[in-house]
């Protein structure tokens, strides 16, 4: 009998702390939490050097590309997609900025967005029309474009124009980022869309009956985040002026891991929140930069992320909605 209600109180402990980690306003403030935890435990960890000017410059360098690129997927994610392909799509619109920033600055941003738009298509037709699940379809386009993104850096790394490293200021990654950022922002709360992707990710068949237009807004959410992953490319060359054929490699990765660490339930739906993106992206870099300033090598490093990825998705999946991944 004794067993029998101690499982019984196990249980009832578990069911309150599910419960409570399900309230909406526990997945707002947690993230937050943990970004505090994590960087309070790191500057005493490095003597306060994480957060020396140096440092927090370093910092916010790899935040840029991070944080743009996460938009799109977090606006596919919040409809219960994935999108895995992000890493090479980040390669391929490098590679033609590179090679068209030896024309035209303006030309190549178009033609980066354009790229990624493309890719995008690709994947947003496969999935949509053919059917064939958003992991399957965007796993498939990661290897292939990493194969051609590859093939196209054989030789040599492509390099950009000379004069491209003079857009490498703070001021233009700091603008850019912030633009996209207040346009996703504004779509996301603002408008139909923003309900829509909401809509499709608690439920796909209730937003087919309630009227909304699924196959179309989540083939153009693709294309958006190829879009936008398209544009990410242009501050990608500017801090470093070339690409290689390990251009993006991982990327992916990280963008889920850092929408994951924000808060974003990886089945979308009601409870995706713009600030998982913000919070999450901050709390990846800083986790990451933190764990490279105590010295560690890169497959710990591997291994700790691993280990606190499944955590958090462990404690922020819905385990009853896990089925609607599409």
């Amino acid at each position: 009998m004794t067993d029998l209600q101690n499982r019984v109180e196990i249980n009832g402990v578990k069911n309150k702390i599910q419960r409570y980690l399900e309230k909406p306003i526990t997945r707002s403030i947690l993230p937050v939490i943990g970004l505090v935890v994590v960087l309070a435990m790191f500057t005493i960890l490095t003597g306060g050097k994480i957060i020396s000017p140096l440092n927090i410059t370093l910092l916010l360098d790899g935040v840029y590309v991070l944080m743009i690129a996460s938009i799109g997927v977090f606006f596919i994610m919040t409809m219960g997609c994935l999108d895995f392909s992000q890493g090479s799509m980040l390669g391929i619109a490098s590679i033609v900025f590179s090679y068209l920033s030896r024309f035209n600055i303006f030309l190549a941003i178009i033609g980066a967005i354009l790229a990624g738009a493309i890719i995008g298509t690709i994947n947003g037709f496969f999935h949509v029309k053919r059917k064939i699940p958003s992991f399957i379809v965007t796993i498939c386009t990661m290897f292939l474009f990493r194969g051609l993104c590859a093939y196209l850096t054989t030789n040599s790394p492509v390099y950009a124009d000379s004069n491209i490293l003079n857009y490498n200021t703070v001021l233009v990654k700091l603008i850019s980022t912030v633009v996209i950022i207040m346009l996703a922002f504004l779509v996301f709360y603002f408008t139909k869309l923003g309900i829509y992707l909401k809509a499709i990710g608690a439920g796909e068949i209730g937003s087919r009956f309630a009227g909304v237009d699924v196959d179309k807004i989540k083939w153009l959410m693709y294309i958006v985040a190829g879009m936008i992953t398209g544009f990410a490319a242009f501050i990608n060359v500017i801090e470093v002026g070339s690409v290689t054929s390990t251009g993006g490699s991982m990327f992916e990765t990280e963008i889920l891991i850092a929408l994951v660490l924000g808060g974003l339930p990886i089945t979308g739906g009601v409870m995706a929140r713009f600030s998982n993106i913000i919070t999450g992206v901050l709390t990846y870099k800083v986790l990451s930069a933190g764990l490279n300033m105590i010295g560690l090598t890169t497959q710990t490093q591997q291994l700790i992320e691993g280990v606190i990825f499944l955590l958090v998705v462990a404690l922020f999946s819905d385990r009853k909605s896990l089925h609607i991944i599409k």
